[in-house]
């Protein structure tokens, strides 16, 4: 047997020792070298309680979440290409052969607010698409009470106006404490345009009535939806 081996045996057997109890006591009553009796047994353990959070499922979350929006998206976007594609196919039919077939928007803007308001920002969207939109913390859209935004091709079948605008209170009076108040106000509308005519969508901005009413509830979109046939149009 090596040195080295028999050194290491040496050491095994003298830590065997110290950690049988009695062993490392004297006859007396008193403590090996003054330990105290809650170290007896030569052993002291130590619990590091350790948390260890679990991020998997919170990841796989925010991966499904983002991939549903990635979805949403390219579903918008392959609509307004279809749509796009209708609209192609109808200039293609009336430009190009000639024909009198297919539909026609045009939308107006029209701002029947009272001077408690004032329209910081409006935009138009027909079937997810922006054909308007115009920003002026100043002031100047309540200038144009009535403006025609958007005249152009639509394919026959159902469509969809949205309508976002940004307000802003101009307090007197009891209304003083509107001053500077933004709020911001959506509404939509579903109409049909059928072959061979041109429909004509007037959204009014107004005010609902009732004194009850907060100033916050009174801001009202109204549609008016009036169709011509095309040619009597262009006559």
């Amino acid at each position: 047997m090596t040195r080295s081996l028999r050194l290491l045996l040496l050491a095994g057997s003298l830590g065997l020792f110290a950690s049988v109890p009695g062993l490392a006591q004297d006859d007396g009553d008193g403590d090996v070298d003054g330990a105290s009796p809650a170290s007896e047994g030569g052993v002291t353990e130590e619990v590091l309680d350790v948390t260890v959070e679990d991020t998997t499922d919170d990841a796989a979350a925010e991966y499904g979440r983002r991939l549903l929006t990635v979805e949403e998206e390219v579903n918008t976007l392959k609509e307004r290409v279809f749509r796009s594609k209708a609209t192609l196919q109808l200039l293609k039919e009336i430009v190009i052969q000639g024909s009198s077939t297919g539909s026609r928007a045009v939308l107006w803007h029209v701002n029947e607010l009272g001077p408690t308001y004032t329209v910081e920002s409006v935009s138009y969207y027909l079937d997810g698409q922006s054909v308007y939109a115009k920003a002026d913390p100043n002031g100047s859209l309540d200038a144009v009470k009535e403006l025609k935004i958007w005249d152009g091709a639509i394919p026959p079948g159902n469509h969809n106006l949205t309508v976002n605008l940004v307000l802003r209170g101009n307090g007197f009076g009891v209304f003083s404490y509107v001053e500077g108040y933004t709020f911001k106000v959506q509404s939509s509308y579903a109409f049909v345009a059928e072959d061979g005519n041109v429909s004509n969508v007037r959204v009014l901005l107004d005010e609902r009535k009732g004194v009850a009413r907060s100033f916050v509830e009174r801001p009202n979109v109204e549609y008016e939806l009036k169709a011509v046939r095309l040619l009597d149009d262009e006559g």
